[in-house]
């Protein structure tokens, strides 16, 4: 099974890098979280999506100064499993 990955809506480069790659791309909202391996944020907002109130086991990885390959290796080294 794929790896689920939330990535923030501002992503794009790093949504099509993830998917060239194999991985399953979701939006980032309050709802899918319980069912994704990693978050990605852009790191712009302090507070993106209300950050602080979210409930995951997932690692939230913060894509501020990072290529989209570079978030790619962030995600590949942790390979967390839901």
């Amino acid at each position: 099974m794929k790896e689920r990955i939330a990535v923030e809506d501002k992503l794009s480069e790093v949504s099509q890098e993830l998917k060239t790659f194999g991985y399953e791309v979701v939006d980032l909202d309050n709802t899918n979280l319980a069912d994704v391996n990693a978050v990605v944020i852009s790191g712009m907002d302090k507070n993106t999506m209300d950050m602080s109130t979210i409930q995951t086991n997932a690692p939230i990885i913060n894509g501020r100064g990072m290529t989209a390959v570079q978030i790619r290796n962030e995600i590949d080294k942790r390979k967390i499993k839901n």
